[in-house]
């Protein structure tokens, strides 16, 4: 009894020399009444108790309130962010998307929060799920019901901020915002490799013009066949993302009459889908320029996913990026070109338009039929496509890269989808 008694004091002291703690704290853990500064009389069962807490392995699980109660705190810190646990959670846990999970862990229906695209969050394998603890909202009596979905009936909508209140950090490489550019087309082909197996391969980007049509260049779908593209397409290496993807067969290809391959002259295509697009707060048509209309003086975006430099050391993006590129006056173009190997008797196609001049800001290889978006002159948050990358020499330098000139072939847009 004495050595257990003087074990217990010296474990006492320990405990309060580390613990900045209440009375009512020191009370309940202890199982004391009386104030400090008094004689206390330590019980044998107080004394095993006291040496049980302190060497005993303790398995604290948070309290979660399953109403919701924001009010009261988890044991669990979070990161700035306040999705990233930093702490991982065991017990009944589920990797969900981290705009169904609240501070206090539980499933909520919202999307509020920000992701950082560059962190990995705990035990799952996904940067944009966390672990949340499963309670009373989940299961068949309780689904998570998502709110009405919006009409979303007008072009040229850029979602600067993300779509349903999704917004990444971390964004330090131009990555797109989740849904920022929901015009943006990826267009696929479908390749054999086998008699059993068969690779979608990335081709080209496009631009939705209609619920059922895509603009993109013709170089990059001339003689192709087995195309299909995808919309609402964001991260190239996830399966799911937070809003699904759309795909859709392309039905017809129209490529302009005038085409030249060698110089690329008149790039420009139409991929008729076998089925319409569903326009949601992802996917959306972009606007049309009027027939010749002047881009001159407006700061645009580039949207794709071609390589971040020119040659083998280039390497395809995963997330969609993005540039602001200005466009540059002819005259100004054609001299910076004719520097170029292009020499002094180079000539720029009536058909082109170019934007960029600015060294680390430009499309690359793999961005050929992507829009070049410019702010409306009769509504600036408004988009309407001034170009599809064409063509340049190398990426990223101070030579402005080659678009098509979309104004140009409005009219010829227009009777083609006349017949539809």
């Amino acid at each position: 009894m004495r050595l257990k008694l003087i074990l217990a004091i010296c474990v006492a002291v320990v405990v309060h020399s580390h613990t900045v703690s209440t009375m009512g704290e020191i009370s309940n853990r202890a199982g004391l009444d009386r104030p400090t500064d008094q004689p206390v009389q330590i019980g044998e069962d107080a004394i095993d108790a006291l040496i049980n807490n302190a060497f005993s392995v303790r398995t604290t699980t948070p309290t979660i309130p399953s109403d919701g109660d924001n009010s009261r705190l988890n044991e669990n810190p979070v990161n700035q962010q306040g999705n990233n646990f930093l702490n991982e959670v065991g017990g009944d846990c589920e990797c969900v998307p981290y705009y169904q999970c609240d501070t206090n862990r539980t499933i909520i229906e919202n999307g509020e929060g920000l992701i950082d695209i560059r962190i990995k969050s705990g035990p799952c394998e996904d940067y944009i799920e966390v672990c949340c603890k499963t309670g009373k909202t989940l299961g068949p009596e309780n689904p998570i019901t998502p709110p009405p979905a919006p009409s979303f009936d007008t072009c040229g909508r850029r979602n600067r901020q993300g779509v349903s209140s999704l917004r990444i950090t971390g964004d330090v490489d131009s990555e797109a915002q989740f849904g920022e550019f929901p015009w943006m087309v990826a267009i696929i082909k479908k390749d054999t490799v086998s008699p059993s197996q068969t690779l979608n391969i990335y081709q080209c980007g496009g631009s939705l013009i209609h619920p059922q049509v895509v603009l993109t260049a013709a170089h990059c779908v001339v003689g192709k066949t087995g195309l299909s593209v995808r919309l609402g397409e964001w991260d190239t290496q996830r399966k799911s993302e937070p809003l699904p993807i759309q795909n859709r067969a392309v039905r017809d290809v129209f490529i302009h009459e005038g085409y030249y391959a060698g110089g690329l002259f008149n790039d420009i295509a139409l991929l008729f889908l076998e089925t319409p697009a569903d326009i949601a707060e992802h996917i959306a048509t972009i606007c049309l320029p009027e027939q010749d209309e002047n881009m001159g003086n407006r700061n645009c975006v580039a949207s794709g996913w071609g390589k971040d430099v020119f040659g083998k050391e280039g390497k395809y993006q995963v997330i969609l990026k993005k540039v602001e590129l200005p466009i540059v006056r002819r005259d100004q173009c054609l001299e910076s070109l004719r520097q170029t190997r292009l020499g002094q008797h180079f000539k720029l196609h009536e058909s082109f338009i170019c934007a960029g001049g600015i060294a680390g800001k430009d499309t690359c290889k793999g961005d050929g039929g992507s829009p070049l978006a410019c702010p409306s002159r009769f509504n600036p948050a408004v988009y309407v496509q001034a170009g599809i990358v064409a063509w340049g020499i190398g990426c990223g330098t101070d030579i402005p890269g080659v678009y098509t000139d979309v104004s140009r072939f409005r009219n010829w847009i227009d009777n083609k989808l006349s017949i539809l």
